[in-house]
């Protein structure tokens, strides 16, 4: 590693808990603070991954104090390990470029700690808080930060505990979205949200200039949201990615989407639709409205009303090739079939490299 350093390369240091084979037991707080002393004085390890380990507000304390001295440390991986919310409040005191804490049961204590660190924060660019036990008081309040921070460009919130009907998060993230224009990617997966919160949330969305990516997997829109989807499809001339995957637009709402695929100027070049309980008609306009947009590269659509006429009819045009969707054709004895191909939607569309570039979302270095 270190003759590696002498050549100016940066690393990400890769030590997740869940490798396989499994042959040694998982890090808790004493391996951290021992890896710690060894990064002290390292220049060459920009990022860390610690996913999936047993690291608990210990361990966390350890590495913030690496953190505040003399670290080139800028990326932090600790997804699903037992951090709370004091050790949420301590890590969220640094330079750090990217923190990941999806899957540590903060809860509304950590959320609130992290809200409060990003009114001041002007350097971290990518948060991950998915699945950490927010509760709407804290969702709100970090949705209300970012309509003052104007470094972050990643951020994700989804499979929060929300427990009203009122959706007064999707009140906020529209009001948020009006005026934030550096946020480029916004994962709402698992919210809840309802053709209700969708109105309003695309209420903010018409006049936002700066998001790219917009996940909204898992929620509870139907047709109407849809509609309210494809109407701001319609203006907004930035949005690229949208995963509307596992709701239940239906037809109609796939019609609504078709719509506004078609329309001229729409931004949208991959989308996806799966398990959304739209059979042939519904899936048949979307296949008309890839033919008329030439900007629409990739569509996903597994786990709806699928057959094979058409598919036939979404590949037709030559506009949409077999590795741009998750479908593919197979024949057994002269029966044409589908079968589900492994592909979907990027993860991410934007991603911090550990030096400070912002990068498209790649693989990093691994030591």
């Amino acid at each position: 590693m270190w003759k590696t350093c002498l050549r100016g390369r940066n690393f990400t240091l890769k030590l997740p808990g869940n490798t396989r084979p499994r042959q040694v037991q998982r890090l808790g707080d004493d391996d951290v603070l021992a890896l710690c002393k060894c990064l002290q004085n390292s220049e060459c390890v920009t990022g860390l991954d610690l996913r999936y380990n047993s690291i608990t507000d210990g361990g966390a304390e350890h590495l913030a104090e690496l953190l505040q001295g003399r670290s080139s440390l800028r990326c932090l991986d600790l997804m699903f390990n037992d951090v709370q919310a004091a050790g949420a409040r301590v890590l969220g005191n640094s330079s750090l470029l990217s923190l990941r804490l999806s899957g540590n049961k903060i809860g509304r204590g950590g959320g609130m700690e992290v809200a409060g660190m990003l009114q001041e924060n002007s350097t971290l660019q990518e948060l991950q808080l998915a699945d950490c036990d927010l509760d709407t008081v804290s969702v709100m309040a970090l949705i209300s930060a970012l309509r003052r921070n104007e470094a972050l460009r990643s951020v994700d919130i989804s499979r929060p505990l929300l427990f009203s009907h009122q959706e007064e998060w999707a009140v906020h993230c529209s009001a948020m979205l009006t005026v934030n224009s550096s946020l480029v990617e916004l994962h709402l997966g698992k919210m809840g949200m309802t053709d209700t919160g969708m109105e309003r949330l695309t209420e903010g969305l018409r006049r936002n200039r700066g998001l790219r990516y917009l996940d909204l997997r898992c929620n509870r829109v139907t047709r109407d949201g849809a509609r309210h989807l494809a109407s701001m499809l319609k203006q907004n001339r930035v949005l690229e990615i949208v995963d509307l995957s596992s709701n239940r637009i239906e037809d109609d709402g796939a019609a609504h989407l078709s719509e506004a695929i078609s329309w001229p100027g729409c931004s949208l070049k991959e989308l996806s639709v799966c398990r959304n309980s739209i059979a042939a008609e519904g899936l048949l306009s979307l296949a008309q409205a890839v033919k008329a947009n030439t900007s629409l590269t990739h569509i996903y659509i597994w786990g709806n009303y699928l057959e094979e006429p058409v598919f036939r009819e979404l590949i037709s045009s030559g506009r949409l090739r077999q590795e741009q969707t998750d479908v593919t054709p197979y024949e057994v004895d002269g029966h044409v079939f589908l079968a589900e191909v492994f592909q979907s939607l990027r993860k991410h569309v934007y991603s911090t490299d550990c030096d400070g570039t912002d990068v498209p979302a790649k693989t990093d270095a691994t030591l």
